[in-house]
């Protein structure tokens, strides 16, 4: 029976070589392990929450996300547009927010966490239409009234706080959905902020 000898340099070259292969090996089945923790495509779409970077968000400008399969308005209220959320509730279904289309931080008179940040899903409570967002021309709909949401399907009007206005097919205000401010340039949309 004959031995083999290895020198000293080569054992360790093929420890190393061992461990290299095995650390791949290792690292070959974690990731795709780690990475099935996060949530799918379609459990994002079922519910995750979003999160929304609006640093870039001006002044009347909308952005839109997608949240559990629906559309998501995040829009900038310049200062001219809150001081006139108060001066049309006459002409309202709910001015006061009564009926439960928001979360209960939201219910307030600009339906918002902060009054320059309005969020709503985007769908009409009347049909499920998708109402137009109209930044300057909104009076040509509701007069006295510069912005707000019209939906072209029915007529319906919403004004920039998503709260219906009377006599149109909508019987509900726009629904708020759950958010939260992670700091001031981040939303999380889908998750309130009382629940962290």
């Amino acid at each position: 029976m004959s031995t083999v000898r290895i020198s000293n340099g080569r054992r360790r070259f093929l420890t190393a070589t061992t461990s290299i292969v095995g650390g791949i090996g290792a690292i070959a089945i974690a990731v795709p392990f780690i990475k099935s923790w996060n949530p799918s495509e379609k459990a994002k779409a079922a519910g995750a929450p979003v999160e929304v970077n609006i640093s870039k968000l001006a002044d009347g400008q909308m952005i839109r996300v997608e949240w559990r399969g629906k559309p998501v308005w995040i829009v900038r209220r310049s200062q001219a547009v809150l001081q006139q959320l108060a001066t049309h509730d006459a002409q309202l279904r709910d001015p006061t927010s009564e009926e439960p289309q928001q979360p209960q931080y939201a219910q307030n008179s600009h339906r918002s966490l902060k009054p320059e940040i309005f969020l709503a899903v985007g769908i009409c409570t009347h049909l499920g239409c998708s109402p137009t967002y109209l930044p300057t021309s909104f009076s040509d709909q509701v007069s006295g009234v510069a912005a707000g949401f019209f939906c072209p399907c029915h007529g319906s009007t919403f004004d920039m706080a998503g709260r219906v206005f009377a006599g149109v097919p909508a019987p509900l205000n726009l629904v708020v959905p759950p958010y939260q401010f992670l700091d001031d340039n981040t939303i999380l949309v889908g998750l309130d902020k009382e629940t962290v």
